[in-house]
């Protein structure tokens, strides 16, 4: 007789890219912010572009809407509108 078998397989969440303009402009800005963003545990990656002109903030998460995230970028003091 053969045992009985449980098989448990987890799957990733799947990720979204969610993608915002920012007034994050430079290295002093990264460092204000760096901790709020690391701090979200369901960022998986996230990334300021301030070499452009709109500064676009990129993040990856499986859970986090953009309104939770704006409210974070908010609290650490800058402003995040939502590119859809």
């Amino acid at each position: 007789m053969a045992p009985d078998i449980c098989i448990i397989q987890k799957t990733n969440p799947i990720m979204k890219t969610l993608q915002f303009k920012t007034n994050i402009k430079c290295d002093g800005c990264l460092a204000k912010v760096s901790p709020f963003l690391n701090g979200l545990e369901d960022i998986r990656k996230w990334e300021v572009n301030i070499l452009t002109p709109e500064k676009i903030l990129t993040v990856e998460t499986a859970s986090l809407s953009a309104g939770e995230i704006q409210a974070v970028v908010r609290e650490a003091g800058f402003t995040a509108e939502e590119i859809k």
